[in-house]
């Protein structure tokens, strides 16, 4: 029997990642080892700082800057994670910001700079509602995914290690976060914070109709030597993530899988306003469309030193025309 090549991958536990986890769908010769239990912070400063997996969910912003630093890794268009952001702005409410230009000249924290989600609403904030990166002073929490210098103009301080970006803003040493997560004062119900825009489901609704945009936020990481060893990896790994989100999405439509009462109109709604797959893989013309404007923030910010191409960043995954199935 011939022996699969074993690698390790560390991701998200998503449905759409379930049926490889559970063996359902195996990747042609690749024999997978799962890890699914580190936070995405952890994972990704893990697979970019130590390379200690060989095959990675990764933040989609840190690999940009990455490949614009020639480190040693790769990707797949394969995007795990995506969410809409205009709900991850969150407020003091004593300060009186109640629409975006208020936080021109504000005291804003970032869980870290480099952040998918914050470049995101960065770009979002200057591009839509004309907020200038730059008119902002900005406090991370957290060190970066990779080496980083700020670049000139950008008001950056590093909060030291009893410092938490969720706590400053409840206490009003910060003005606003911009954050990945819902933060706990949110969860809580703090009256001292609130959300930018308390109707942000509607406000991400308006700006995926004028965009075209579900932003993503993760990519599908590979270290350079495995691609260089193994070129066959690279497609058999995005059929099989391909495969697995399909085979995931045709179950997720079942309502009895989920305990929410309406579920189905839920799923219904998103598709109605989404499309069939908004969580498609692969260079489609509105992934294109969506990480060019990903890399596009980058290079306005000074986070890059180019608009590198989307070709340079994704690995070619295609088997050729009407190739890939076999006859019966």
């Amino acid at each position: 029997m011939t022996k699969k090549l074993e690698l390790t991958l560390a991701c998200g536990d998503y449905e759409i990642i379930r049926p490889l986890k559970e063996g359902v769908v195996r990747p042609d010769g690749i024999e997978l080892n799962i890890l699914t239990g580190a936070d995405s912070a952890t994972r990704h400063w893990r697979f970019l700082r130590n390379g200690e997996y060989d095959v990675a969910e990764c933040s989609a912003s840190s690999y940009i800057a990455a490949r614009d630093r020639d480190m040693p890794f790769r990707a797949l268009p394969v995007f795990p994670h995506r969410r809409f952001r205009h709900g991850f702005i969150f407020t003091n409410t004593s300060k009186g910001i109640t629409k975006p230009t208020d936080l021109i000249g504000k005291k804003v924290g970032v869980k870290f700079y480099l952040v998918t989600a914050t470049l995101w609403l960065r770009g979002i904030l200057e591009h839509e509602y004309g907020v200038p990166h730059q008119s902002i002073e900005w406090f991370a929490e957290l060190d970066e995914d990779i080496s980083f210098t700020p670049p000139p103009g950008v008001k950056l301080t590093r909060l030291p290690d009893d410092k938490s970006v969720e706590a400053m803003l409840a206490e009003g040493e910060l003005d606003a976060v911009l954050h990945p997560d819902i933060i706990d004062p949110i969860v809580q119900r703090d009256p001292r914070v609130g959300r930018l825009f308390p109707d942000y489901k509607a406000e991400e609704q308006v700006y995926f109709e004028r965009t075209g945009i579900f932003p993503i936020m993760h990519v599908l990481g590979l270290k350079q030597e495995l691609v260089e060893k193994y070129p066959w990896v690279v497609p058999n790994l995005y059929q099989a993530f391909d495969e697995a989100k399909n085979i995931a999405m045709k179950r997720m439509r079942n309502p009895r899988l989920v305990p929410l009462a309406w579920y189905q109109e839920a799923w219904d709604e998103q598709e109605r306003l989404l499309g069939p797959d908004p969580w498609e893989y692969g260079l489609s013309d509105a992934n294109r469309h969506n990480f060019e404007t990903l890399v596009g923030y980058s290079y306005e910010q000074g986070l890059i030193g180019r608009r590198i191409p989307l070709d340079e960043l994704f690995l070619p995954v295609s088997q050729g025309r009407k190739r890939g199935k076999f006859r019966t």
